[in-house]
């Protein structure tokens, strides 16, 4: 996992870029007459990076900020400015960078920041010949806090952390190497972490993780990571579950291979969206008491493989009869709810790659919500996704849809058929917990197949920035 060192700093390197409003480009006071003329040029150019010529070896690009009253817009645009300066920088070798706002808005570095850094990623670890000159360190001179520039540094790292964890091949990344990397990932931010083998998964009677396993040659695994700092301002505990289906072959129910199962590497998106916010979380030193539970297995057509017709019994009691083998994330998940509700939490989230219905119905412009919770979480969540442009979309969860999923011989089925697959599959969730229940789907967004600015193609992270988002605003 590459890192950029972020820095607060008024001595900024002799490389910079520097943001100035766009209706007065006259504040560049270090600038001459003709350089100021020069700007205004290309302003009127409708030119926003201008690059300005210098008399030795350095490089400046001059950024202009158009100033307006949507400060969450406003940071979007800042994000999409700073991957497209990323581009530039990444022309002419350059390793360190200075960051200087020259406008009268505080704190507008961050997003531009925020923006250069997930734009400048890039997945390498399986080529042979990596980046020649990678960007390295951005000093930021602006009115920024301590606090701030850790909690920017904490969550671009967790971000950068899942974007890997889902590009990686389930060649290495099998279930147990996901424990292995909660594993690490709480050792050095201080959270604890507990790895239930097969063996005590079978102890504690999780058939859906088991169910879906039983066609995998490698085991699963069970991860529980517990982040509870002094001085939490929270009682009780916000549980977070993410599916961790770390390949997904849709088992005796085959995938095609074209545009489905090869990019099913991802299906453990979740897992890493709520394991690296927790891991930003504890980085970040938030004082918020969050658990985060993660089940993980691979699901593949081999002879022992669960198939259409089986019957599962669930750590909690309950039966559901598999009419697909490829519903498979929604049996994981049930057995790591049900857990769930041992720590009585105030409010239980999964997170999960889990619908194409989802997709379908959105895209990849942001992810699907529902539940039963209290309306407060919601609107929390939802402002939290505007601020981190991770948005997600309320989708009905109505009593009737519950309906679809009732078995001839079980006491559900685990598929509601072609309509509102999506609502179904969340309405099927809501059996397995006790506490108030929130279902994100976030199918569309969590892998890219082309790029969007500073979102690459590939693992996108969705989820973490809109997490710790979420859990910073109640923890503050």
């Amino acid at each position: 996992m590459k890192n950029i060192l972020l820095v607060a700093a008024s001595d900024l390197s002799k490389d910079q870029v520097v943001l100035f409003p766009k209706e007065q480009p006259e504040v560049l006071s270090q600038l001459d007459e003709n350089q100021i003329n020069y700007i205004k040029n290309q302003l009127d150019k409708e030119q926003t990076i201008i690059g300005m010529p210098s008399c030795d070896s350095s490089f400046q690009w001059m950024v202009a900020v158009e100033k307006s009253d949507d400060c969450i817009k406003m940071a979007e645009a800042l994000r999409q400015l700073g991957a497209k300066v990323v581009a530039l920088i990444k022309g002419q070798r350059i390793a360190s960078i200075g960051v200087k706002n020259q406008t009268e808005m505080d704190r507008i570095a961050l997003p531009f920041v925020e923006g250069m850094v997930l734009a400048d990623y890039k997945f390498e670890k399986y080529f042979t010949k990596k980046e020649e000159y990678p960007l390295c360190s951005i000093e930021i001179d602006d009115r920024i806090s301590e606090e701030a520039l850790l909690e920017l540094t904490s969550v671009l790292k967790a971000t950068i952390k899942a974007r890997d964890l889902v590009n990686e091949p389930q060649s290495f990344l099998t279930a147990t190497q996901l424990s292995e990397e909660m594993i690490e990932m709480g050792e050095e931010a201080n959270i604890s972490v507990t790895v239930l083998g097969k063996k005590k998964i079978e102890e504690l009677g999780m058939g859906g993780l088991l169910g879906v396993n039983k066609g995998s040659v490698a085991p699963p695994t069970f991860t529980i990571m517990e982040y509870k700092p002094k001085g939490a301002v929270n009682s009780e505990p916000i549980v977070f579950v993410g599916k961790g289906v770390v390949y997904d072959t849709g088992g005796l129910s085959l995938k095609p291979t074209a545009a489905s199962m090869d990019y099913m590497k991802s299906d453990m998106g979740g897992a890493a969206a709520v394991s690296c916010a927790t891991y930003a979380i504890a980085l970040a030193k938030l004082p918020y008491h969050v658990i985060t539970l993660v089940p993980a297995t691979d699901n593949r057509p081999s002879g022992d493989a669960y198939a259409p017709g089986d019957v599962l019994k669930m750590y909690n009691g309950k039966t559901v009869e598999v009419l697909n083998t490829d519903a498979e994330g929604r049996l994981i998940l049930a057995d790591a709810l049900s857990y769930a509700d041992r720590y009585k939490p105030e409010v239980v989230m999964d997170v999960a790659t889990l619908t194409g219905a989802a997709a379908i119905a959105i895209g990849t412009e942001g992810a699907v919500i529902m539940g039963n919770a209290k309306e407060t979480y919601f609107e929390e969540i939802d402002k939290a996704g505007f601020e981190t442009h991770e948005r997600s979309v309320r989708f009905p969860f109505w009593d009737e849809y519950s309906k679809m999923l009732e078995s001839d011989i079980a006491d559900l089925k685990n598929l509601g058929g072609r309509e509102a697959g999506a609502i179904t599959a969340g309405k099927f969730l809501e059996n397995f917990t006790e506490s108030p229940y929130i279902h994100l789907d976030i199918a569309g967004p969590a892998f890219l197949h082309s790029e969007k600015g500073y979102i690459k193609k590939g693992g996108s992270g969705y989820g973490v920035r809109l997490l710790f988002e979420w859990i910073k605003t109640r923890a503050k």
